[in-house]
């Protein structure tokens, strides 16, 4: 096939201990997925249907050496997560079917430019601006779905310049990772190559030009990195 300007190269996260990269489609996104940090957002956390939002498959970045200070933003925010990968797909799928389409997981972070999320939703508009800048979603490499404890359940955390900022624990999702990845597929059809940010517990917050950010899960995955000057 001939295209008329050379085609993109497609985006990918490293594979723990292997050379072999797992290509990314689309990332899926789900909010206010834990009780405490609905709280925070001065939301509901009763148990009402998960809503979703989406970032751009070339968002994904290393989670490592020092990501860019996005522009025009004041208030550039942490949201640590976990990260679903997904080897195969369908429409209406089953918690069970779902389980089976799951290749790997890791821990990533939803950076957000809060200003412009909240500028968005008063005036009732799509968040794009403000989750699907470039660089917005660091992560780290995946972990085959052999080698991850549990996806139900661990520790889940991240601290800026050695502070603890968020901690919580998978358990603590108010839909869990089955559940919330089949409902998406009811209303499309997933594929290989979708990721999945599961939502983030509470204490999400600022970040500055040179904070030095440390997230994990705990048995799964860590990751750090330093945030750049501003462009």
């Amino acid at each position: 096939m001939s295209y008329v300007i050379p085609p993109p190269e497609p985006p990918s996260l490293a594979v723990a201990g292997r050379a072999a990269r797992f290509p990314i489609r689309r990332v899926f996104c789900v909010g206010r997925n834990y009780a405490a940090h609905a709280r925070e957002m001065g939301k509901d956390p009763d148990r009402e249907p998960p809503f979703f939002f989406m970032k751009p498959g070339d968002s994904v970045v290393p989670a490592a050496g020092v990501i860019p200070y996005p522009p025009e933003t004041a208030e550039l925010h942490h949201e640590v997560e976990l990260v679903v990968a997904l080897a195969a797909g369908g429409r209406d799928l089953s918690p069970a079917q779902e389980a089976g389409a799951i290749w790997g997981a890791t821990v990533g972070i939803d950076l957000t430019r809060r200003d412009l999320q909240g500028a968005a939703k008063a005036a009732g508009r799509p968040w794009d601006w403000g989750k699907g800048f470039d660089a917005s979603a660091p992560m780290a490499p995946l972990v085959p779905i052999a080698e991850v404890p549990a996806l139900d359940r661990g520790g889940i955390w991240l601290e800026v310049n050695g502070t603890p900022r968020q901690r919580g624990d998978l358990s603590e999702m108010i839909w869990p990772v089955l559940e919330h990845v089949a409902i998406i597929s009811r209303s499309m059809a997933l594929a290989p190559g979708d990721l999945v940010m599961t939502g983030t517990p509470a204490g999400v917050g600022p970040l500055q030009p040179g904070d030095r950010v440390r997230a994990g899960i705990d048995g799964l995955a860590e990751l750090s990195f330093e945030i750049g000057a501003r462009g």
